[in-house]
């Protein structure tokens, strides 16, 4: 009795830290275009004092971890993990500066399962089932519809969520790989003291395509340089929410998964989708297109079933 009530609060509390991880995030996407888009403060700039903030509020889950997990024999590979994070992060703040809706970005953004099952294939041997290949057809079917690409609504920028979603597929790819022989503290770690530094790196080489680039070949919110200024007013307390909002959305989600099942958790993780259409319209009054919804269906639909079948998988081979 004690074991299934110990099951059933984990359970309970694992739904919970998920949904609070999804409102934390929403939050995040919320005020991202308030301060890129409507107050012009370059992404690059909001990003990297974001982590930074966001890092210093980790701090105390850094030093509980220790830094003896730093130990590693793939330096060079945790380093490229960060670095990809980072990159698919500025892929996807730039988004939000270029004017995409949260309701796109959002939905988009979720077709990372897909380029996972394209990164194991390709790099880690994993078979190509009809299953998963079936599932990743139809949910870039859902990304087409959501990106309306053909019509004339669709830009350029509404593929940078698809780019931050393929760097965040990149990263899961190589997160399976570690897996082998890291631990899981490891990897959290080198992900928490790398990713500040890399938003760093990003910036100086933005500046330098700047200045060795024509004039006029980056787009116009990117070809302001990045000169790390920490803005002023209320763009300032904005990016201190930010940061401690990213902070608590990191600890939600470390809490969840230790708590309870991921193929569990998956439905609640879901939720961040409404949640962000709901907030994008009340605070922003962005308003869905109508392909939004069959796309969005067919995205979540095919996620879904990947992780179901993953989640198969393992219970077939721990009983074999």
């Amino acid at each position: 009795m004690n074991q299934i009530s110990s099951s059933r609060n984990g359970a309970l509390l694992g739904a919970l830290f998920m949904l609070g991880a999804g409102i934390t995030f929403a939050i995040t996407n919320i005020v991202t275009p308030i301060v890129t888009y409507q107050m012009g403060v370059p992404s690059t700039a909001v990003v990297f004092w974001q982590y930074v903030l966001a890092t210093s509020v980790a701090l105390p889950l850094i030093w509980r971890i220790g830094f003896s997990k730093l130990k590693t024999r793939h330096p060079v590979l945790h380093e490229a993990r960060a670095f990809i994070s980072a990159v698919g992060v500025q892929f996807f703040a730039f988004g939000f500066a270029s004017g995409v809706p949260v309701w796109q970005m959002v939905a988009l953004s979720m077709t990372g399962p897909f380029f996972v099952i394209a990164g194991a294939t390709l790099f880690l041997g994993e078979k190509l089932t009809p299953q998963r290949l079936g599932a990743a057809v139809v949910g870039f079917l859902g990304a087409v519809l959501v990106s309306q690409i053909g019509s004339e609504q669709f830009t350029w920028a509404s593929v940078l969520p698809l780019l931050a979603a393929a760097c965040w597929g990149s990263v899961s790819v190589i997160t399976k790989y570690l897996t082998r022989d890291e631990e899981p503290e490891s990897l959290t770690l080198y992900m928490l003291v790398l990713i500040t530094p890399n938003h760093f790196l990003i910036g100086l080489l933005l500046g330098m395509a700047v200045a060795l680039l024509p004039a006029g070949l980056l787009p116009a919110s990117l070809a302001t340089g990045f000169d790390f200024m920490l803005p002023t007013g209320d763009a300032l307390w904005l990016i201190v929410l930010l940061g401690v909002v990213t902070a608590g959305a990191q600890y939600f989600l470390s809490l969840a998964y230790n708590t309870a099942d991921a193929t569990y958790l998956q439905p609640f993780d879901d939720l961040k989708l409404p949640l962000n259409v709901i907030l994008g319209w009340i605070v922003l009054g962005q308003v869905p297109d109508l392909l939004f919804w069959p796309g969005a269906l067919l995205i979540l639909g095919a996620s879904s079933f990947i992780l179901w079948q993953e989640a198969d998988h393992r219970r077939r081979l721990s009983y074999a």
